[in-house]
């Protein structure tokens, strides 16, 4: 009897250490699925800053960065609406090589100009992008570009000081 009373000890014990091993490693198990999911999602948010950025990033032609600059400024204050993109199309027309080029710059520009939400982004991306390549004659022309697209249209945009202050700065102007 004290022997299956000892046995019956033992099964009893190996049980409740089996329990909590098995609690514990439950426990574990959950410790690191919280620190995966931590780190999924700081590998998410990355991504997502990436992806925000990479319709700027895979500009490598000026005549598309002048017009996705120009589209995202004047964007900023709203939709741009067809007598606005014409008055864009025409200024683009002037810079690029035909209409096909004309076509591919500003429909990338709309795309890229919706796709990044913030303006101050496209000023910093594209902006020292078209300082390398533009004479400042041609840096002064952009500027022209830029308000005259926002005066045409339905009806006039004002472009806000620090954005053409930005602008200025990053195309190499000195500003006061």
């Amino acid at each position: 009897m004290p022997f299956l009373i000892a046995i019956l000890g033992l099964l009893g014990a190996a049980a409740i250490w089996w329990y909590r091993l098995k609690y514990m490693s439950d426990a574990a198990r959950e410790v690191a699925d919280v620190v995966g999911r931590v780190q999924g999602n700081i590998r998410r948010k990355k991504l997502r800053k990436q992806a925000a950025l990479s319709p700027l990033t895979a500009i490598d032609d000026p005549v598309v960065a002048a017009a996705t600059l120009i589209t995202a400024i004047v964007a900023e204050q709203g939709p741009v609406l067809p007598k606005r993109e014409a008055v864009l199309r025409e200024v683009i027309a002037q810079i690029a090589d035909g209409q096909k080029k004309t076509d591919e710059a500003v429909v990338y520009a709309k795309w890229a100009a919706a796709q990044v939400d913030d303006t101050t982004i496209v000023i910093d991306k594209l902006a020292p992008f078209l300082r390398e390549r533009l004479d400042p004659h041609e840096r002064d022309d952009l500027l022209k570009m830029l308000n005259r697209v926002a005066q045409g249209g339905e009806q006039g945009l004002r472009i806000a000081d620090q954005r053409m202050l930005r602008l200025r700065q990053k195309l190499g102007f000195e500003v006061n």
